[in-house]
């Protein structure tokens, strides 16, 4: 897996399950309350600083989740929001950016992931996935979704290009 960490191009992330740990609090405007985890935050924003092309494919969609993905690092052509289907978003993606599906990591926890995870480079799934998409997945993490399974993998892929190097803290936040 080592050889296949150093070709990654692009992180790919859904969102409920996987920057969050799925929980949902339903709020009296329809919205849903949803927390993220600040290293994994972290970890996305270092990523797209050392290089890697980052995204988000999720079938969630509010402007709160949107302003977050931004404040991650995600740009506005890469965040994929409202999805049905994502094989298809994927490809897109690939498209946009000039990749292949093989140069890219994604990580999903449940079924509607499951052909996302099967079709990039490295599929990836947190610990605390659903049995198909562990299954799928080429990695599970040590950490489950919204609790340092993001920062496992960013950090895992830069240790292993060579990127989890810091000169300059200032640059990171």
């Amino acid at each position: 897996m080592a050889q296949n960490l150093k070709n990654i191009k692009a992180l790919a992330f859904d969102i409920d399950g996987v920057l969050t740990d799925g929980s949902l609090i339903p709020l009296a405007d329809g919205d849903l309350l949803r927390v993220f985890n600040a290293k994994d935050s972290m970890s996305m924003r270092v990523a797209s600083l050392k290089g890697l092309v980052t995204a988000i494919i999720s079938g969630g969609d509010t402007e709160a989740l949107r302003k977050r993905c931004l404040h991650c690092g995600i740009k506005e052509e890469n965040l994929f929001l409202g999805c049905r289907g994502k094989l298809p978003v994927l490809k897109k993606f690939c498209e946009q950016n000039g990749l292949k599906p093989g140069d890219v990591a994604y990580m999903g926890d449940d079924i509607p992931d499951v052909p996302v995870i099967r079709e990039c480079g490295l599929g990836i799934a947190p610990a605390d996935a659903a049995e198909e998409a562990r299954a799928a997945a080429d990695y599970v993490c040590t950490r489950p979704g919204g609790r340092g399974a993001v920062r496992e993998v960013v950090e895992m892929i830069l240790k292993a290009q060579g990127k989890w190097v810091f000169d300059d803290y200032s640059k990171v936040y």
